[in-house]
């Protein structure tokens, strides 16, 4: 069981004031990260919507340190700093490296997956809200099937989704994981356990984004759940070989109540003009990913 919010640790590294969208789903996750990881963290970011969350300098509205770096050179900028920390005797501090879909997926891959190769001691975690939020709503490797971005507004988004936690567990990570802002429980423990792992920890978060999606503010956390619930994102973790089922994923895999994909889709205006034959495409996506996850799964 995933730990209840009530449980959760009350001390906040995010003070009032971001300068986040109204609703965003990036607040809501980085809160209980923060909480999760404690005051020993540093964190390397690139130009993305975290950016925009920590302020302009000189003033932040976050309690730990942070280091910004190029769009490209999140692991780069990560592995230097756990070098630097060795060198002078700082191994008690925790290394966060954190950027979108577009920093990870498509321009950030190269320093990651070298980084993840020698097994660097960092935890990378990517924020995914499916496009370019930041610079305005572009088109990623991340963006499904049929959404409507604006570098794809008359016809919408033809190819699938990179499945990119594929290629990093493919590095053979010491921690891989998957959560949702909509679930800090989840969220929460499985932090916990990447902070006490040694070597390349990956967390993939799937983070709704009411400006970017199109849904009312007050929809972020219904709409993260309805995706959970539809296993478009499906909650698990794999340590030494094992992949395990979570929170709401294993309870969906237990009673068989998965939800279909179009329900998702209905909440949000970046579908509204996905093709009968998309939609059907997508379903049949994620239907393949879940079974497979299902046979490779230990329900226990």
């Amino acid at each position: 069981m995933a730990t209840a919010i009530t449980d959760l640790p009350e001390r906040e590294y995010i003070l009032p004031g971001t300068r986040t969208c109204a609703g965003c789903g990036l607040p809501i996750a980085y809160r209980h990260i923060l909480k999760a990881l404690g005051p020993n963290t540093i964190v390397t970011l690139p130009a993305c919507c975290l950016t925009i969350l920590h302020g302009i300098y000189p003033k932040t509205p976050i309690a730990v340190n942070a280091v910004n770096n190029t769009f490209a050179g999140t692991a780069a900028s990560a592995s230097g700093l756990v070098a630097g920390l060795k060198a002078i005797g700082r191994e008690d501090m925790t290394v966060l490296a954190m950027a979108g879909d577009g920093g990870t997926f498509d321009m950030g891959i190269q320093a990651l997956s070298g980084a993840a190769e020698r097994e660097t001691n960092f935890i990378y975690v990517c924020y995914d809200n499916e496009a370019y939020m930041n610079t305005g709503v572009q088109r990623s490797s991340a963006t499904p099937t049929g959404a409507i971005t604006t570098t794809t507004p008359v016809h919408p988004k033809q190819q699938a989704k990179k499945d990119f936690v594929q290629i990093m567990e493919a590095h053979h990570p010491a921690y891989l994981a998957t959560t949702c802002a909509s679930y800090p429980g989840d969220l929460h423990d499985k932090f916990v356990k990447a902070r006490d792992i040694k070597g390349t920890r990956f967390i993939h978060l799937a983070t709704p984004c009411p400006a970017g999606w199109g849904f009312a503010t007050r929809e972020t956390v219904k709409v993260g759940r309805l995706a959970v619930e539809a296993a478009v994102v499906v909650l698990y973790e794999i340590e030494n070989g094992t992949l395990r089922l979570t929170g709401k994923s294993l309870n969906i895999a237990r009673t068989g109540r998965k939800q279909p994909v179009e329900q998702y889709l209905k909440a949000q205006t970046r579908f509204r003009k996905i093709t009968p034959d998309q939609v059907e495409d997508l379903q049949r996506q994620v239907d393949q990913r879940w079974q497979g996850l299902l046979a490779r799964a230990d329900l226990s």
